[in-house]
C-alpha cells in the first residue's frame, strides 16, 4: 500500500524548501523545491521552521518514522546535538557504536534534513557531505552560529 503525499513549498530565509506532506506528517524535507504550491503558514512544520529560522525553539512537528532501528538511532542522536554546535561523523560513530562511514551513509538517507539536524555532523577536517549540498550546510551551520 503506497502512502499519496503532497509537494508543498515553504520559502525560507536561505531559499525555497520543498515538504511532502500528507495532513500534518512530514515524510521529506528537501531543499531547493520551487515548483510546489505555497504551504499554509499556520502548518505545524512551516511554524516548526518559521520558529527555527527566528532562532527559537518548538517540539519538533510529526515525522514519518525512520525506516530502520539504525535510523531511528541515528535521528535520537542527531536531535542530542544542540543547535549551534556540530559533532564529527567519528563522534557520532562511538555513540551508536558504528562506524563512520554508516554514519555517513545513514546520514546520506535522511529524508528530512533541518527537522532531524544531519547539518550538524562534520567531518574532522571540513564540512563533509550534506544532502542539500555544501551551501545549504555551511548557510544552516552559519545561522546557527557553529561556523
Amino acid at each position: 500500500m503506497s502512502i499519496e503525499t503532497h509537494l508543498f513549498r515553504y520559502e525560507s530565509p536561505l531559499g525555497s524548501i520543498g515538504l511532502e506532506l500528507l495532513g500534518d506528517v512530514c515524510h521529506r524535507l528537501e531543499l531547493g523545491v520551487t515548483r510546489a504550491k505555497e504551504c499554509s503558514p499556520d502548518h505545524p512544520v512551516a511554524l516548526w521552521l518559521r520558529a527555527y529560522f527566528l532562532g527559537k525553539h518548538l517540539a519538533l512537528p510529526a515525522v514519518a518514522p525512520a525506516k530502520s532501528r539504525f535510523q531511528e538511532r541515528l535521528r535520537h542522536a542527531l536531535l542530542e546535538i544542540p543547535a549551534g554546535q556540530t559533532r564529527t561523523y567519528g563522534e557520532l560513530a562511538k555513540v551508536l557504536k558504528s562506524s563512520p562511514r554508516a554514519v555517513g551513509q545513514a546520514l546520506g538517507a535522511n529524508p528530512l534534513p533541518i527537522i532531524i539536524p544531519c547539518h550538524r555532523v562534520v567531518a574532522v577536517d571540513g564540512l563533509g557531505g550534506f544532502s542539500g549540498g555544501e551551501g545549504w550546510k555551511e548557510r544552516l551551520l552559519r545561522l546557527e552560529k557553529a561556523i
